[in-house]
């Protein structure tokens, strides 16, 4: 089990899951990794756990490092269970170990273990010495749950944020310099579309707090270690933060018999007309936690479904459902369609995106049975009247 020193005297000791595919409806076709590390000082300090099924490869990476029993105080960010599976068969082996947490942590995790362990509730400001070191704690509230917090080593200019900054790699590298860019950019960026979405505004205001703490490493609970790309992740996530888009267009979009496929390529061609670059996703085909990637850098979402029992298509329900909990802001919205004699789906596509608060500049086009060459005509027009509005905005 080869340990990693990331720092002098702390250590990568976490996990490497390459066979995970779902992570609780997210596709993670690159695995993840689920990172422990380790803090030897005066007092030793683990800080997080991994996945339960991968405790005895954590543990092996640790006693190459140290006796186990001899951890001093084992810091859990955060209570969900890939980060905390691993906790209790933990504290077995260090009894005399001290679990330090939040205080919602402290709550979640009477709740999972029912144990009484010995607890230190920490708080945003509050400090540990542990010898030359002194963990420093930043409460990251709903930052993705209400007990999240960072722990941050001012003598090492480490940062070990848990869930924030992370992304779903499984990889024999541990720093972000040892791994293509591209990829790097793209697992974080659906890491955030798909699991950090919901909490723009949380993030928003613990960011500046964050980014004046003096660090030269990020190393977070997911993936990779950021050490020289950390001005690219933070200026992402104060991008995706305040929800800024580019002037691009998703179309997203299920089919019965292909009349709303034909109307979704008019609509296609005619944002393409307004020089508007466009991507096309078809329910079914491309997983959702990816069209949601798709969303993050889109301003202009066009969804499209047929009727199909007085509503829409299921997988255009499930879709919206997805979007509705992600509650991604400041996008434009269109929603098309046909039917046979219902004509429903539009309508219900409609609600759900003036619920998110888009702006709907177009009332939606809802066509009945098979589209004629003028009314494909008109939603190429349609398209080209939305890339025009997309255009002129900043």
């Amino acid at each position: 089990m080869a340990k990693c020193e990331i720092k002098p005297g702390v250590y990568w000791v976490g996990g490497i899951d390459w066979d995970i595919r779902n992570f609780h409806g997210y596709t993670t076709d690159r695995g993840t990794t689920y990172n422990a590390y380790l803090v030897v000082d005066e007092k030793v300090v683990l800080v997080d756990t991994v996945k339960h099924y991968l405790f005895d490869e954590m543990l092996g990476r640790i006693r190459e490092i140290v006796d186990p029993s001899g951890i001093d105080l084992i810091v859990s960010n955060h209570t969900e269970m890939d980060h905390s599976g691993s906790l209790a068969r933990m504290v077995e082996l260090c009894p005399n170990a001290t679990v330090v947490c939040s205080p919602n942590g402290e709550k979640n995790l009477r709740r999972h273990f029912k144990k009484d362990w010995n607890f230190k509730v920490v708080r945003t400001g509050d400090t540990i010495k542990t010898g030359r070191r002194t963990l420093v704690f930043q409460l990251l509230t709903m930052i993705h749950w209400p007990d999240s917090m960072a722990t941050y080593i001012p003598e090492d200019r480490l940062l070990l944020p848990n869930d924030a900054f992370g992304q779903h790699i499984a990889s024999a590298e541990r720093f972000d310099d040892q791994l293509d860019w591209g990829v790097l950019r793209e697992e974080a960026a659906k890491y955030w579309a798909n699991i950090v979405l919901p909490y723009s505004e949380q993030v928003r205001a613990v960011l500046p707090a964050v980014a004046a703490l003096s660090f030269d490493m990020i190393a977070p609970s997911h993936g990779i270690i950021w050490r020289s790309r950390i001005p690219d992740i933070l200026g992402m996530y104060s991008r995706w933060a305040g929800n800024e888009t580019d002037r691009r267009a998703l179309i997203v979009y299920d089919t019965m018999w292909h009349s709303t496929g034909a109307m979704a390529h008019r609509l296609k061609r005619g944002l393409e007309d307004a020089g508007v670059p466009v991507v096309m996703r078809r329910l079914g085909i491309t997983h959702l936690s990816d069209i949601v990637t798709d969303v993050l850098s889109a301003r202009l979402v066009l969804v499209g479904s047929p009727t199909l029992n007085n509503g829409m298509l299921p997988t255009m329900g499930e879709f919206l459902t997805y979007i509705k909990g992600l509650r991604p802001k400041r996008r434009i919205g269109f929603a098309f369609g046909s039917y046979g004699w219902g004509g429903q789906a539009v309508g219900e596509m409609e609600a759900v995106l003036k619920e998110l608060g888009w702006e709907m500049p177009l009332r939606g086009v809802n066509l009945k049975f098979v589209p004629d060459e003028s009314e494909l005509a008109a939603c190429r027009e349609a398209g080209r009247a939305l890339g025009e509005h997309l255009m002129k905005q900043g």
